[in-house]
């Protein structure tokens, strides 16, 4: 049952990443490309009717860590407080910013929120990739020091750095040059995707100049992928095993490949989903081979006197986990529901939508 609840977790978390993914990209497209009022109203307009229903997905996966992994949950949420409460109020300003702009009709509180709109979904974008980089890291469960467990063995803390900067360093911190360059690749990949949600959801005399830019983005996507590998390989080898044993596995590293090299064709294409379809192949190609060579590891650690922390034994009771499972269901046909009406309604180009004029 615990393998199900996993999967479901994942499941969702990469829903999250491609849904909101694409809000953080165009805000950073907003803050670096939209040169005029129009370009600018046109990228919040592709994302206004949608990025607040993208963000319940980070709070459903954060309820399903907390029912089916709990343990996880508590360890987790303490020693990645600090990064935590940073995220937390990144979202609030882009959420504030995206409905507080059109409040007054002055340009220099429109500018304020304009970069604080596009600020925020920079960071968000680069500390959900270095987040990855502290998971495939791992970390000092038990803040073992000298050999010597001085926590509970599911227990660590993270400070925002540590001196040395190092990944490999007994003391970690949240940011190092590994989670950085990991947080820099998540930074490219959403500012491709959103750019091409802008293109499929608008007209706008922006989009032309997007295709070129994705197209030299991808360039810079396909270098720090190959070098993300490498010092991947570095700080923490590359387990094979899961994918040895398991053939079928190998085609979340061939979606991501037809997904980044799909891309370099941006402006050959004729229909405006392509590029954003390929965007969403890469994404979810990368995260399911990341979660493959991990399985069954949720968190490892970086000492050999506490084991790492895994699906089995963080998983909650088995009644509990059975019993949870019709509820799932229920919420499952709500959201399907919900989202189908959303798109539904919300079909086609956003141009004259109008968000956040008030």
């Amino acid at each position: 049952m615990e393998i199900f609840w996993f999967i479901v977790l994942m499941v969702m978390l990469g829903i999250y990443v491609i849904l909101d993914g694409y809000d953080f990209g165009a805000g950073i497209v907003h803050l670096f490309f939209a040169k005029t009022e129009e370009e600018r109203n046109a990228v919040t307009n592709s994302i206004g009717p949608f990025w607040d229903a993208n963000e319940v997905w980070l709070i459903a996966s954060g309820g399903v860590l907390f029912f089916a992994f709990p343990t996880l949950y508590a360890s987790a949420f303490s020693g990645f407080y600090l990064p935590l409460m940073l995220v937390l109020w990144l979202l609030i300003f882009r959420a504030i910013s995206l409905e507080l702009r059109g409040q007054v009709h002055n340009r220099m509180w429109e500018m304020m929120w304009d970069k604080a709109f596009g600020i925020a979904s920079l960071l968000l974008a680069l500390f959900f990739g270095a987040a990855l980089g502290n998971v495939v890291r791992g970390v000092n469960l038990g803040m073992v020091e000298n050999g010597i467990s001085t926590q509970e063995p599911h227990y660590f803390f993270l400070t925002l750095w540590n001196p040395t900067f190092n990944p490999l360093a007994e003391h970690q911190g949240v940011i190092d040059w590994f989670t950085l360059l990991l947080g820099l690749v998540a930074v490219v990949t959403l500012t491709i995707h959103g750019a091409n949600w802008i293109i499929l959801k608008t007209t706008s005399t922006l989009n032309q100049r997007l295709k070129g830019f994705i197209f030299k983005l991808n360039c810079i996507l396909l270098f720090l992928v190959l070098l993300s590998a490498y010092v991947w390989h570095y700080v923490k080898p590359i387990s094979l095993h899961n994918f040895e044993s398991n053939y079928w596995l190998w085609v979340f590293p061939f979606i991501a490949a037809v997904g980044l090299f799909g891309l370099f064709r941006i402006e050959k294409f004729q229909k405006d989903i392509s590029g954003f379809i390929f965007s969403s192949l890469f994404i979810f190609g990368s995260f399911g081979s990341t979660i493959a060579s991990m399985f069954p590891i949720l968190l490892p650690s970086t000492n050999n006197i506490n084991p790492s922390l895994t699906v089995q034994n963080m998983a909650a009771h088995e009644y509990g986990l059975s019993v949870g499972v019709g509820w799932f269901a229920v919420a499952a046909v709500l959201v399907i529901i919900y989202f189908i009406i959303q798109f539904k309604v919300f079909k086609g180009k956003l141009d004259d939508v109008g968000y956040g004029d008030h």
